[in-house]
This record gives structure tokens, C-alpha cells and sequence, in this order.
């Protein structure tokens, strides 16, 4: 199988992250939050919980009021905040039905095998588990895609995969189906940031852990020409009247249960509309 990603890329690049995390862990936070509006809107209380990709002790934090013990996992150890294993989400060392929650956010867009870790993650679960999952959905950072594009065009005469693609949100929703998890639900959320420069935007990213990964990267650093002209293309295209430009980061997560004789018939996989708080605007920096 191909495999898209460098996964010893990602483990650097959330190494690097884990020590500066928190002051780059606004849209983190927000997939967090998401994700734990479901936990509480599930009326439940969780014996054992995985918090897979620990997202620096913040949903640790957030389960726990629904939890009597909480491990976690994640690929770097510099993100693990309580008890917890350095592990890949795409060969977790548990044995089936250890948990009755998992909870992810931000991490399963770096998986090479999608498919494979879901199937994992629901052997995990005991019956009437519960999965949540928040990931990047395919129209994150379609400004920085195209001004890349533009601007290695404009700069070299050709372009290099430098944005990672993200998953669809019918795509995911059909997987968790796909992988035997009941009453799946795809929720996608779009949440637009606005920064001072697209270069601000790219130390934003790279403090985030979420810097270019993939297998075929460019190895070399990237040309001052190329950057300038990027950031050229970005304003033009996505800057707004006070000179400052838009990303837009769309949340996509994921909700499934694993079946039990109590559990209702599979329902279809659902795509929920965005809620009524949005469209939001921030501005991190």
C-alpha cells in the first residue's frame, strides 16, 4: 500500500511542538471542545477512556469529569501530559475491548492507513463503546495550497507537494461504516483564521506540529523567491481590506459506537450542518 506520509516526520514535528504547544493550541482547543460537548451530551460515564494523540493534556482534561481512569497514547512522547504509552494510532498495543471510550483530536489525518487504524480503534472498544474523532477535512488550508502552487510556479517553473490532502467528510463517514462501527455520524465544521502575513500563518503551523509530512516532500529548504511570491499570491487572493489574510481550517469529527445487543440498527451515515455558533472568525495572531 502506498503510504503518503513520513511517520517519522510526524514524530518530529509534534517532538518539536510538544514544548511550546500552548501558544499555538487554538484550533487544538477547539476540536477539543467539540469533542467534548459529545462526551457530555452522551449522559454516560466511562470506566476506561484512550485519549489517542494526547493534545498536550488538553483532552485529558476534558474527559476526565466523564472518566474513572484515562490513558494516554500518542507518537511523541514530549505530548503525553498524564499516564500514558508512546504509540502509533496505526498499531495500538491494546488488547480488544480495553476501553470504553476513545478519543481523538487532531492526529488521524497523519495515518497512512485510515481503514486499518479504525479497525483497530473499534477492536479496542468493549461493546457500546463509544469513538469520537476530530481530524483536518479536505478544504484546510486551500489558500496556502494555491498560493504555494502559485508561487513555486511563478518562482521555478514548477510545483512540489508542500500542503498534505485531508480527508472528505463523506469519505470519513462512509469509512467508520465501512470498519463496523454503529450509528456512525460525520459532523465538518469550517472555522476561518484570519493572521497578519501568510508567513505568521506558517510558524502558526509549525508550532502546531502540522508542517509538511509527506513522503514526497521537497527536502530542501524553500527558496526566498518562492516564499515572496507565495505570500504575493496569498493576498491577492485572500487578503482582506485591512492587509490581512484569511486561512480556513475545516474540523471534521467523527462519532460511532460499537455495536452491542442493546445498540439500535445502523443508521445511515450522517452529515450534520454546521452549528449555529458559526461562521467564526479568529484571530491568533
Amino acid at each position: 500500500m502506498e503510504e503518503p506520509f513520513d511517520r517519522r516526520a510526524v514524530r518530529r514535528h509534534r517532538d518539536r511542538a510538544a514544548a511550546t504547544l500552548g501558544g499555538h493550541d487554538f484550533l487544538l482547543r477547539a476540536a477539543v471542545e467539540r469533542l467534548a460537548e459529545r462526551v457530555a451530551e452522551s449522559g454516560r460515564r466511562f470506566p476506561s477512556v484512550l485519549v489517542l494523540g494526547a493534545a498536550g493534556g488538553l483532552l485529558r482534561d476534558a474527559v476526565q469529569p466523564h472518566a474513572d481512569a484515562v490513558v494516554e497514547a500518542d507518537l511523541s512522547f514530549g505530548m503525553l501530559r498524564g499516564p500514558g504509552v508512546v504509540a502509533s494510532e496505526e498499531l495500538l498495543p491494546f488488547a480488544p475491548g480495553a476501553f470504553d471510550l476513545i478519543v481523538s483530536a487532531l492526529v488521524l489525518h497523519w495515518v497512512n492507513d485510515l481503514p486499518g487504524a479504525l479497525v483497530q480503534a473499534r477492536r479496542s472498544l468493549r461493546p457500546d463503546g463509544m469513538f469520537l474523532a476530530s481530524m483536518l477535512g479536505g478544504e484546510t488550508l486551500r489558500e496556502l495550497r494555491a498560493a504555494l502552487l502559485s508561487g513555486e510556479s511563478e518562482s521555478r517553473g514548477g510545483a512540489s507537494p508542500r500542503v498534505s490532502p485531508f480527508v472528505d467528510v463523506r469519505d470519513a463517514g462512509a469509512l467508520l461504516q465501512r470498519t463496523g462501527f454503529a450509528r456512525p455520524v460525520a459532523d465538518v465544521e469550517t472555522i476561518d483564521v484570519t493572521y497578519a502575513d501568510p508567513l505568521r500563518l506558517m510558524a502558526e503551523l509549525r508550532g502546531m506540529g502540522e508542517t509538511n509530512a509527506l513522503r514526497d516532500r521537497p527536502r530542501a529548504f524553500t527558496p526566498r523567491s518562492t516564499l515572496m511570491a507565495a505570500a504575493a499570491a496569498y493576498r491577492a487572493h485572500s487578503g482582506d481590506a485591512g492587509g490581512r489574510i484569511r486561512a480556513t481550517f475545516q474540523l471534521v469529527t467523527l462519532t460511532g459506537w460499537a455495536a452491542a445487543p442493546r445498540t439500535p440498527p445502523e443508521a445511515p451515515t450522517e452529515e450534520r450542518p454546521p452549528a449555529a455558533r458559526l461562521p467564526r472568525r479568529l484571530r491568533p495572531a
